[in-house]
């Protein structure tokens, strides 16, 4: 029976940890460092940080772990699948060189200009006056990305000229030398596409998924590390995602290819539908949180064998559900992401009906209550045969429930909108 490590610490893991366990293969999963609510049969936390490269590969190699699986991207663009490769340890991730796709926006951008791959118009630029030159030219909205990881909080989005230059001043009194991608907003349909990529040009796609990035309802407030998701995402075609995998992902893979460093692992394309069809807003080199835990169950089959064929070159065959849409919703600490409030009490798996399962992410046990300890503290997660019946049960729960966390009140707002157009159709 396999062993198997997963590095991360949130709800995605938690989502990672119990897809592994289903495995008929599997007979314990560590998760380091986790977090408390993972703790169940077949589950155990391991603390051990995600930075700790030495630290992790030693416990795998004491515990004889067969399959490591990085859930988060820190660890992986500080080079922790060569540290484990170099110490004889099977891994699913890109190496260090390869992980710049999400750890350099510049690097990712001319990945996409060589493969010519349709994405964003855009400038690099590391100081003050390049960007005040480029943004006197730019039209509004203007789109500010932080060229390095941010946790998903790094693209800033501005409509008034004023507050643009006002971003940049502040960005540069505090960071002379900030590297900096500014380029054009687009319009349309964002989804994200998830592939899961292994030697020999083996490759599994995952159904889409609609992440919801800004804090409050109707899209306002900041951007976060997501608020809810759902999939698959009916409004994008199958001749969408087919173009998608054909003219974005392959070339894309095939340019890293001829860079020297091939890819590896988890590729996520976040992808805007324009008119043109779908161009690239970025690159992650790891699964998405909150989309994971809605992509995940739909799984009808052995994860673990899953990565262990795609490691060997062989093509895996996967299935999907095709019958139902998955909801999910982050519950989040109140003051997420500026000021986060702490010790709140949390849903126990029990108190759940059976439609709604959660995964959690910042949490802490204190007696036999979990209590929140950070900004996203669980997702909670459900299916059903339409959008407009997955939030109706799920958001039936939670607004009876007289929690004092936080939660987005129309995650999934896009398919119930389109389920409305299409009905009767």
């Amino acid at each position: 029976m396999a062993k198997v490590l997963i590095i991360g610490a949130g709800a995605r893991e938690h989502a990672l940890a119990k897809t592994f366990v289903k495995s008929p293969q599997v007979e314990q999963v560590y998760v380091a460092p986790g977090n408390d609510g993972m703790i169940s049969a077949g589950i155990q936390t391991v603390a051990i940080a995600v930075d700790q490269l030495t630290e992790l590969a030693a416990f795998a190699e004491k515990k004889k772990i067969d399959l490591t699986f990085v859930g988060s991207e820190e660890p992986l663009v500080l080079g922790v699948v060569d540290v484990f490769k170099q110490a004889g340890l099977r891994i699913f991730g890109p190496s260090k060189q390869a992980a710049r796709l999400e750890g350099s926006k510049t690097f990712a951008k001319n990945i996409l200009k060589e493969a010519k791959v349709k994405t964003a118009d855009f400038e690099s630029v590391n100081s003050l006056a390049q960007a005040q030159a480029i943004l006197a030219k730019h039209d509004l909205p203007v789109v500010f990305k932080l060229d390095g990881l941010a946790a998903g909080k790094g693209v800033t989005i501005i409509s008034d000229r004023q507050a643009a230059k006002d971003y940049l001043v502040n960005l540069y009194a505090k960071f002379a030398h900030e590297d900096l991608v500014i380029e054009e907003f687009m319009q349309g349909i964002e989804f994200s596409f998830f592939s899961l990529i292994g030697e020999n040009g083996a490759a599994v796609h995952l159904p889409p998924a609609q992440d919801h990035k800004r804090r409050f309802d109707h899209d306002e407030g900041p951007n976060t590390g997501g608020m809810g998701a759902y999939s698959p995402v009916a409004e994008v075609s199958e001749m969408t995602i087919h173009e998608t995998i054909k003219k974005i992902v392959e070339p894309s893979l095939k340019a890293m290819r001829d860079q020297g460093c091939p890819f590896i692992g988890v590729l996520y394309t976040g992808l805007m539908l324009t008119k043109s069809g779908p161009k690239v807003v970025e690159f992650n080199v790891r699964f998405g949180d909150p989309e994971t835990q809605a992509i995940l169950p739909q799984l009808q089959g052995d994860f673990y064998q899953l990565i262990l064929d795609l490691l060997d070159g062989k093509q895996p065959l996967a299935n999907w559900q095709t019958t139902d849409v998955f909801l999910a919703v982050v519950l989040s600490a109140p003051g997420y992401p500026t000021d986060v409030k702490k010790g709140f009490l949390t849903p126990l798996p029990a108190q759940l009906p059976v439609a709604i399962d959660i995964d959690y992410a910042a949490v802490t046990k204190s007696a036999s209550a979990f209590l929140s300890n950070g900004g996203r503290v669980a997702t909670l997660v459900t299916h059903a045969k339409t959008a407009a019946a997955a939030q109706k049960q799920l958001y039936h729960y939670l607004d009876q429930a007289a929690l004092a966390l936080d939660y987005r009140h129309d995650i999934g707002y896009q398919l119930v909108d389109f389920e409305r157009q299409t009905q009767g159709k």
